[in-house]
């Protein structure tokens, strides 16, 4: 089987529970630290998926490799390998396959509901979850592109997760471990400080507080969401 080609855009963004779901599911991966310099692949033919990670730039700002990674995009999307983006790498997709990307009314950092609709689309990809604590870190949101189905919101946000066809796009991050969450805290303290007036923003101490309850609770959110996305793999 080709490998899964997980693009990381900043060094403390990593792959967390996916490359856990991914060993334990005995499939292939390959890191491909857009943030360390690694070139990007002429197309996606070399691999059964296409994941892209967090980060705290955005898709409209002036960098080199984002005109690039959206042609990648939308070349696995014609070609039907299927593309997963967690937060900016779901922003990424919306843009690349037609949508946009702007400021959302209100910043979201911490845990926080986050409701499943109630479509036959959303239940085949969520199964019977219809909310669950999802753990949020942006200020920006997609808007779905042409023929993506919109599957989950929460209170800030209406745009959370879009599917078309293979592929998912979540504005949530459920690839977080408790080492990520820790790590996160201590680099955008400053970022949480700044924003503490906003509805949807939590202190470290609050989102750390938190861990032991929503962590195991959205790993099973997340097995599902994995496994069905895998479903589709080039083989």
């Amino acid at each position: 089987m080709k490998p899964i080609a997980i693009f990381r855009h900043a060094p403390h963004e990593g792959p967390g529970h996916f490359a856990t779901f991914c060993d334990s599911h005995g499939l292939p991966r390959e890191l491909i630290a857009i943030d360390a310099g690694a070139p990007l692949p002429a197309s996606p033919d070399a691999y059964s998926g296409l994941v892209f990670m967090g980060g705290p730039m955005s898709v409209n700002d002036d960098l080199p490799w984002i005109a690039p990674v959206l042609e990648l995009i939308r070349a696995a999307a014609a070609a039907g390998i299927p593309v997963l983006g967690h937060c900016l790498g779901g922003q990424l997709m919306a843009r690349a396959l037609g949508g946009s990307v702007g400021r959302n009314p209100v910043k979201e950092i911490g845990w926080g509901s986050a409701r499943v609709l109630d479509t036959a689309t959303a239940a085949d990809w969520f199964g019977a979850v219809k909310s669950f604590a999802a753990f949020h870190w942006h200020g920006e949101t997609f808007t779905p592109p042409p023929g993506a189905e919109r599957i989950l919101e929460s209170a800030w946000c209406a745009n959370q997760a879009f599917v078309l066809g293979p592929n998912l796009a979540l504005q949530c991050h459920v690839e977080m471990t408790e080492a990520m969450i820790a790590s996160w805290c201590d680099v955008g303290g400053e970022e949480i400080a700044a924003a503490s007036a906003s509805p949807g923003v939590q202190t470290p101490r609050q989102i750390q507080a938190l861990n032991e309850t929503n962590l195991p609770v959205m790993r099973a959110v997340a097995d599902r969401l994995y496994g069905h996305w895998a479903q589709g793999l080039r083989r």
